[in-house]
């Protein structure tokens, strides 16, 4: 038996949706947490997506105290946490697994643990991890199927990321706040989540100076203390939702965003002609008769998301024109394409990019979320398309979005689960 999600397309949304917290900035603070010597650190605004469910399981093995607070509260108690190695499945399930890297070797000087997972989009590696951490001073070994990475000390150095990668930054920026001196990451990755997680780390007493800029300064300290901290709205699930209310919306309005996060979103909407109204923290999005092809190129924070790509393909196929996509953080991300094609999509595609032809027809079919954002696709396709839509491997969607047929069906959506 198999859950599925099914959608009856061609109904017209309408209503106020409400953004979780983010999933990309969660996954990471939640494992900086546990760098608090004593004292809980209590975490609001956590989407309820099973990402979380899996860093929890892995908590409890290091005997960290998670507790439940309310819907979107959690507290971290790590006072009697101990150090031991990772290696239940739950670090195969999620690739954010990889901060714990970073958190136990700056808390500790060792950390053993399985190769983390997650969706597969092409390679990502983690070596520039690997890297700053042996800049730091720690030594890396990987052996039948795990990595041991331990120092004696932890000093502080220059680091240049030769990528600026999200995942990266903020590890060596975990693993650095117990270092002793200074630590300098040159082009180092921009993106809210970082942000968000040095923000966290200076709460409990860390001194990170530089998040949001290309040099990030960590001197490191001797002691962080528990504190209390509120996630930033999820940039993706916004976009996400924006994208959906551009393709299917008579009136739509997306709270509790920040816009500036999602500029090159919002700007080639614009520019496809979506009618929509911008405000502080809202977008309100109306039913648009024409759009127009744009051509999109993903790049690093605050270039388009990659994380968008796929959900705006969907769309696309709605434009009037051939749109064009170059994918240059996550080349293989094109599975999506392929399931498209099976509803009646016009699309080529070609090494890291894509062509979209048109407007072209939807039909539902039965079709697979090979991934997170595949999904957000197809749900999107499937919310536009002729006749019902089946999406397989579901669970890939619910790891980042946070009831996600829930508040499409409250926009007057038909959407609902099935076992088959």
């Amino acid at each position: 038996m198999e859950e599925v999600i099914k959608i009856e397309g061609g109904r017209s949304l309408k209503g106020t949706v409400r953004v979780s917290g983010s999933k990309n900035a969660t996954v990471a603070v939640i494992p900086a947490a546990i760098l608090a010597s004593q004292g809980p650190v209590t975490i609001c605004g956590v989407p309820s997506i099973s990402d979380v469910e899996s860093l929890s399981v892995l908590l409890r093995e290091l005997n960290i105290t998670v507790i439940q607070k309310a819907e979107d509260h959690i507290v971290i108690d790590p006072t009697n946490m101990i150090n031991k190695p990772l290696e239940h499945d739950a670090v195969t399930k999620l690739r954010a697994s990889y901060y714990f890297m970073g958190a136990l070797l700056g808390k500790y000087g060792e950390v053993t643990m399985k190769m983390p997972g997650g969706c597969y989009l092409g390679p990502r590696p983690i070596d520039l991890h690997l890297k700053g951490f042996e800049a730091l001073g720690a030594s890396v070994e990987y052996v039948q199927g795990s990595y041991h990475i331990h120092a004696k000390k932890l000093e502080g150095a220059n680091i240049y990321l030769d990528i600026a990668s999200v995942g990266a930054t903020i590890n060596i920026m975990m693993a650095a706040v117990y270092a002793e001196g200074k630590t300098v990451i040159q082009n180092a990755a921009k993106e809210p989540e970082i942000i968000d997680v040095a923000t966290l780390l200076n709460k409990m007493g860390a001194q990170i100076r530089g998040a949001g800029t290309e040099m990030i300064t960590i001197e490191g300290v001797k002691a962080l203390n528990g504190c209390f901290h509120e996630i930033i709205p999820d940039r993706i699930e916004a976009g996400t939702f924006i994208i959906i209310a551009a393709a299917a919306a008579e009136e739509v309005v997306v709270e509790n965003i920040i816009p500036l996060h999602l500029e090159a979103l919002l700007s080639k909407l614009q520019a496809a002609g979506v009618d929509m109204d911008i405000d502080v923290d809202k977008v309100t999005i109306r039913k648009s008769e024409e759009l127009k092809a744009v051509d999109i190129q993903t790049t690093t924070y605050p270039g388009f998301a990659t994380d968008l790509q796929q959900p705006i393909t969907a769309l696309l196929t709605k434009a009037n024109g051939q749109s064009h996509i170059k994918e240059t953080i996550y080349i293989e991300r094109f599975k999506h394409c392929a399931e498209l094609q099976r509803m009646g999509a016009n699309i080529q595609v070609m090494s890291s990019a894509s062509s979209i032809i048109g407007p072209s027809k939807l039909f539902g079919d039965r079709v697979t979320a090979t991934d997170l954002r595949c999904g957000a696709s197809l749900v999107i396709a499937g919310l536009i398309a002729e006749g019902v839509t089946e999406i397989r491997e579901i669970y890939h969607i619910d790891r980042g979005y946070e009831n996600l047929d829930g508040k499409l069906c409250a926009l007057g959506a038909k959407i609902w689960r099935e076992m088959i």
